[in-house]
């Protein structure tokens, strides 16, 4: 599928870019019509540090104590967290911002050991996604930091297909006016299935599984 695959670039940032795969691909709550593959995103020095520096102009004027990443995002919130204590006009100037994933258990729930949870309960926490595409998997991370007590400050993700989920607002280096043909439906309304089309893969934030 990779000789399929297309590039786009962020506008503000030359350094920030997506790769697309054409295609038909299931993920655990739709259906879509391309594959947003972040690798080098999520996994080269450069181009996290740059996707960090594009997501940080949100947050200069919100307080943030806890960056929680989700998705692999790890290498961008350790960025977003450097960019946000050293810009020295912000609200978080030289304040330590704490980098951390949640664990899953076996019941595949979302859970922190006793150790972390001092940087949850009562703290100002941004959430930091790869991608956001119906927004389910937003309202399990958001549940999971209710129980833990902690303060919703912001919703980051690299890509969105939604600009706001249940009131809450996403921000994003990429969104639907970068990716206009981008479609994302239950399976039961999928206009690919309905076609008769095969699903090329099945995807989800680690990447893809061709079928």
């Amino acid at each position: 599928m990779e000789n399929r695959m297309i590039e786009i670039v962020a506008k503000n940032n030359n350094n920030v870019k997506l790769g697309l795969i054409p295609g038909h691909f299931a993920t655990n709550h739709s259906h879509v019509n391309y594959f947003v593959d972040m690798t080098t995103t999520k996994t080269q020095y450069r181009a996290a540090r740059e996707a960090a520096r594009e997501l940080a102009k949100f947050y200069a004027q919100k307080e943030i104590n806890t960056i929680l990443c989700f998705e692999g995002t790890e290498m961008i919130g350790a960025f977003l967290a450097r960019d946000l204590s050293e810009n020295g006009g912000g609200m978080n100037s030289g304040q330590d911002i704490a980098v951390i994933t949640p664990e899953t258990n076996m019941n595949n729930q979302m859970i922190f050991r006793d150790n972390l949870q001092k940087n949850i309960y009562g703290k100002e926490i941004l959430l930091l996604m790869s991608s956001i595409s119906t927004g389910k998997s937003l309202i399990r991370c958001t549940d999971c930091l209710q129980y833990y007590s902690g303060k919703l400050a912001g919703v980051a993700a690299i890509f969105s297909a939604i600009p706001e989920y249940n009131g809450i607002q996403i921000d994003t280096v990429f969104s639907m006016d970068d990716l206009p043909e981008y479609q994302s439906n239950i399976p039961s309304e999928c206009p690919l299935c309905a076609s008769g089309a095969k699903v090329d893969a099945i995807v989800n934030s680690f990447g893809y599984s061709k079928i």
